[in-house]
């Protein structure tokens, strides 16, 4: 940061304004402030004297006081925040924490509830898709029934062809070669 002659004037003419405001008396001139000790690091102590009488020094209370109620004017005059421009002996006047409008636990709470919702809206959609399905599909089965002549079983969800019981059905597996052991 260059620190200069303008800088160090506007720094004098910062302070006094901020004298002027918080004693509400016209009376404090730039030239009340008086700077010492500068440093290249930009580090230096100042007083403010009484312009009634030129000797005297404010009280360093109501310098503090003035500083603290003016200091964010102080810091936009120089563009620096409370962590680069420190005042020793006057605390910084931080913002207190930023709260969100609604609480954390709300937003995630909000959140598992709307996927609860869509996880049981899924669910009894599906569930009336599967029913409507197996309805179409049992009606489609009745529909083949009523139009075959044949009488067609299903079993297992299979169509399987019936027994002509008039022209009769010999299973080969009871059937055998010579029926010399039974006879009827």
């Amino acid at each position: 940061y260059a620190w200069d002659a303008n800088e160090e004037y506007l720094f004098k003419a910062m302070v006094a304004f901020a004298m002027r405001r918080y004693s509400s008396k016209s009376t404090t001139q730039i030239s009340n402030v008086l700077v010492c000790n500068v440093t290249d690091r930009v580090s230096f102590w100042f007083v403010v004297t009484d312009s009634s009488r030129n000797v005297t020094t404010v009280p360093e209370s109501e310098v503090e006081a003035a500083i603290r109620m003016n200091r964010n004017r102080i810091n936009n005059a120089f563009l620096l925040s409370d962590k680069t421009l420190q005042f020793l002996k006057i605390t910084s006047t931080l913002s207190p924490p930023v709260e969100p409008s609604t609480p954390v636990w709300l937003i995630v709470f909000g959140v598992v509830l709307c996927l609860i919702v869509a996880g049981i809206l899924f669910l009894v959609v599906a569930g009336i898709q599967q029913r409507k399905k197996k309805n179409k599909d049992s009606s489609e089965r009745e529909n083949l029934e009523e139009k075959s002549e044949v009488a067609v079983t299903v079993e297992n969800g299979i169509p399987c062809e019936t027994l002509d019981l008039k022209a009769g059905h010999i299973n080969g597996v009871f059937a055998a070669d010579d029926e010399r052991f039974t006879s009827l």
